[in-house]
């Protein structure tokens, strides 16, 4: 590597990790620290909580560990872009200080939307069909429960923020976000995702005061430069400027090389999703809209399964004890020895077929429940491992469907990330299932590219995001679907998966009532 090449520190904040990464601007990375977290504690049933000092200490280790690693290389940092979980909010005084723990976006508190929804309002709302959504939307805003719970930490609330502001500000001293960071139950513009206008609905149902709103602006502008505070606490050169990114999704989307909405992008993550990147405003579920991208003034469609490819660790959990021993005695990974199990298992697994709403995702009935059909004497654990597989990547395709009616055009080919993505039964899976041929990048770390990308551009290195794309990102392997494989795999998502849902969902209502569970 040149001496003086420009290196890109890409910071990624997650939800079980705090990664840094030196990136090149051929999108190699140099050298990367993954510093696993906790990823919330939780004082009552259902809260998710951590405090976002947590998140800062964890970033400077990152951050000082790969600099420590790397030596010089921190005096080619051109500069440095952070990506950060989406939703997970934190309540700040005027010196940055945090008045609470952040509420971390897997909390399941509720408001009382009775509070802010008043009973007049509430038949107009059903007539015309809007007061469930409203009400779930409500209920689940961060804003309205501490208000309603916690008047006093609101009271002394100097900002608001998402936990990629809270960051920005401990890198910049500047209360400042990204748009494409601007994911949550905020009164936003769904169309810029700028802060919505001054008679907009959005504010009675989120009742924040606009002063206590960071500013925002778009990503590749400049958030402000590292400041002398924050380079003793990180080891990062105080002065490097720092640049807007987005939430880690859109910068995998972006970073897995996705530029139009005919390339999905799966992510084989702990919550599994398809996206695609959009140019105009497609709302693939009525009033929700679609997700601010990592490109300025464009968009993202998403369909998730809530609990993804965590059912792997699931599995390894309560089936996979003997791989989890051979494993640490190997010094390899129990995933690698899973791959062996399944080798000779074909596709369809015999028959047994998996739904995957281990938990129900966002626009799902709280009772609906996940399912595994069609055992016989004749299945093993490795039958059950591959349907797994398989279910997870029926449910995405149904989404890819959903997807495709909206967006009206037909998806070609896959972009696949996430830790999932290093297995090639899941790739070869999802190729013959979706029918296209399934890309592996060049690393499943893309949403620290995509930040790079971000970066990159917003340095004035690439002229544009089209160029900075073709340069940093590439396609290391590719998947073709075998046909045969593709027919029956046709045959069994038409005639059976996309029939289970409704078929089971009035027994898993009858669970509910039954057992209460879920409450």
């Amino acid at each position: 590597m040149k001496a003086k090449e420009e290196l890109i520190l890409t910071i990624d904040a997650g939800t079980q990790s705090i990664r840094a990464a030196l990136v090149d601007l051929r999108g190699n990375i140099i050298d990367l620290v993954k510093t696993p977290i906790e990823p919330y504690f939780s004082e009552f049933p259902g809260w998710a909580e951590q405090k976002p000092e947590y998140y800062w200490q964890m970033l400077c280790q990152s951050c000082g560990l790969l600099l420590e690693k790397t030596g010089g290389l921190k005096n080619n940092i051109a500069g440095i872009s952070i990506t950060t979980q989406r939703a997970t909010v934190v309540n700040v005084d005027k010196e940055g200080n945090s008045l609470r723990p952040a509420i971390v976006w897997l909390d399941q508190r509720k408001a009382d939307s009775r509070q802010v929804l008043p009973s007049f309002l509430r038949p107009v709302l059903k007539t015309v069909k809007l007061h469930d959504f409203l009400d779930g939307v409500v209920s689940n805003c961060q804003i309205n429960w501490i208000k309603q719970n916690q008047p006093e930490i609101w009271e002394k609330t100097y900002k608001y923020m998402l936990l990629s502001g809270y960051l920005n500000f401990k890198l910049t001293n500047e209360f400042i976000d990204s748009v494409g960071s601007n994911v949550g139950y905020l009164p936003v513009n769904a169309k810029t995702y700028q802060w919505a206008g001054k008679h907009d609905f959005k504010w009675k149902l989120f009742p924040v005061e606009k002063e206590k709103l960071p500013h925002l602006i778009k990503p590749g502008e400049h958030l402000g430069a590292i400041t002398e505070k924050a380079a003793k606490e990180t080891g990062i050169p105080a002065g490097i400027p720092v640049i807007a990114a987005a939430s880690d999704k859109a910068c995998e989307i972006l970073g897995a090389g996705c530029l139009t909405p005919e390339t999905a992008c799966l992510s084989f993550g702990t919550i599994a999703t398809v996206n695609t990147a959009i140019q105009k405003y497609v709302e693939l579920q009525t009033f929700v809209p679609p997700y601010p991208a990592a490109v300025p003034d464009q968009y993202y469609t998403e369909v998730s399964i809530m609990r993804g490819f965590w059912m792997v660790t699931w599995f390894k959990e309560q089936f996979g004890l003997k791989e989890k021993l051979e494993a640490e005695a190997s010094g390899v990974t129990p995933e690698m020895l899973f791959e062996k199990i399944i080798k000779d298992i074909p596709p369809g697994s015999m028959g047994l077929m998996l739904q995957p709403h281990w938990s129900p995702g966002p626009h799902m009935e709280q009772y609906a429940k996940g399912a595994i059909i069609g055992f016989g004497d004749v299945h093993t654990r490795g039958h059950l491992y591959r349907a797994m597989i398989e279910g997870l990547i029926y449910g995405l395709k149904e989404g890819a469907q959903l997807t495709e009616k909206k967006n009206k055009i037909p998806i070609t080919q896959l972009r696949i990330s996430g830790g999932g993505s290093q297995s090639d039964t899941a790739m070869q899976i999802a190729a013959d299932i979706f029918g296209v041929p399934a890309q592996r990048p060049h690393t499943h770390e893309t949403s620290v590219i995509g930040a790079a990308i971000d970066a990159a551009v917003g340095l004035k290195l690439f002229p544009d995001f089209e160029t900075a794309v073709k340069e940093m990102t590439s396609v290391k392997e590719v998947f073709e679907p075998i046909e045969k494989n593709r027919q029956l795999y046709k045959d069994l998502y038409e005639n059976v998966y996309i029939k289970i849902s409704k078929k089971l969902m009035p027994l898993n209502k009858e669970i509910q009532k039954i057992t209460r569970y879920p409450e």
